[in-house]
C-alpha cells in the first residue's frame, strides 16, 4: 500500500500531476488525469496506460482492490491528503482516486482501415461535459471510433474525461484533424457523411425509411448553441434533423446524438 502521505501541493510529484489540468502540459507530457474508481479500473485494463495513482487514505481502504491491482502492475501509488486531492481533482466532491495516464488517441488512418461502419465526429463542440457524454453514447451504441476535430474541446479535458465514464478507454479516439480534410477521408473509405442539424431537409424518419442508416455512416455533431457551420452542412452527403413531435424547441447535444447513433446501430443490425 501507499507510504507516507503527501500533504503539500508543492511536492514535485503533485506539481507535475497538477499541471496536467492545462492542455499545453498534457500535450507536452503526453499524459492526462482521470478521476474516480471507474476511470482507474478502465485505465488498468489497458496495459501501460496508467502510470501513477494518487489516493486518499479513505479511498485506499474503500478501493483496496484497485490500489492492489495498480501496485501489482508496477504503478507507483501515492497517498495524499484530502486537501491535495481536491487541488488535483478540481471537483467539488473528489472521489479520492486520481490516475495519471498516457494519452490514448490514435492516428486517423488507423480508424479508417479497415473501413468502419459507424463513426462519430465532434465538430466545433466546445462544452467538455457534452463531448464526454457523446463519447460515452457512441461507445454504448457500438460506434467504432470518435473523432474530435481541431475546433472541438480537448478529449482529455477533466470534465470530458469524467463525463465519458470510462468510455475514453474503450474505443479509438482521434484528436485534432481539420474538418476540411476529414470529410473527404471519411467518404473515401466508403462512409456516408451525415450532418446532424435541426434545420436539415431530411428527417431521421426519412433517413430510416430510405434505408440511409443501414449504410456505413459517419455522423457529424456540432456546437451546442449554434450547430454546424455552413461549410460542413454543404460538404455532408445529407443533413439530417431529429423530428420534434411535441412542443420542445430542440434537443440537447447528448440526447440528439443518442437518438441518431442508436437509429444507425439498429439499422445496421
Amino acid at each position: 500500500m501507499a507510504g507516507r502521505e503527501l500533504t503539500s501541493i508543492r511536492s514535485p510529484r503533485v506539481k507535475a500531476a497538477r499541471r496536467l489540468a492545462k492542455r499545453a502540459f498534457r500535450r507536452r507530457d503526453r499524459r492526462f488525469l482521470a478521476e474516480g474508481p471507474q476511470a482507474v479500473r478502465e485505465a488498468l485494463a489497458l496495459p501501460g496506460r496508467l502510470v501513477e495513482l494518487f489516493t486518499t487514505a479513505e479511498a485506499e481502504t474503500r478501493h483496496a482492490d484497485l490500489v492492489l491491482a495498480a501496485e501489482a502492475a508496477g504503478v507507483p501509488v501515492l497517498r495524499v491528503s484530502g486537501e491535495v486531492m481536491a487541488e488535483l481533482a478540481q471537483t467539488v466532491t473528489p472521489q479520492g482516486l486520481l490516475a495519471v495516464c498516457e494519452l490514448v488517441d490514435v492516428p486517423l488512418e488507423s480508424v479508417l482501415d479497415p473501413a468502419p461502419r459507424l463513426v462519430t465526429v465532434l465538430a466545433h463542440v466546445r462544452d467538455p461535459g457534452n463531448a464526454g457524454t457523446v463519447l460515452r453514447t457512441a461507445d454504448a451504441a457500438g460506434a467504432e471510433s470518435v473523432i474530435f476535430t481541431d475546433a472541438s474541446v480537448d478529449p482529455y479535458n477533466g470534465k470530458c474525461v469524467r463525463a465519458s465514464a470510462g468510455s475514453l478507454f474503450h474505443l479509438p479516439v482521434v484528436a485534432g484533424p481539420r474538418i476540411g480534410a476529414l470529410i473527404p477521408a471519411l467518404r473515401a473509405c466508403g462512409l456516408t457523411v451525415l450532418a446532424a442539424d435541426g434545420g436539415g431537409d431530411t428527417t431521421l424518419d426519412d433517413a430510416i425509411d430510405k434505408g440511409l442508416l443501414s449504410r456505413p455512416t459517419a455522423w457529424i455533431f456540432g456546437n451546442e448553441a449554434w450547430g454546424l457551420p455552413a461549410e460542413i452542412l454543404e460538404a455532408a452527403d445529407e443533413v439530417v434533423g431529429v423530428p420534434i413531435y411535441g412542443r420542445a424547441e430542440s434537443l440537447n447535444l447528448g440526447t440528439a446524438a443518442a437518438v441518431c447513433l442508436y437509429a444507425s446501430a439498429r439499422a445496421q443490425r
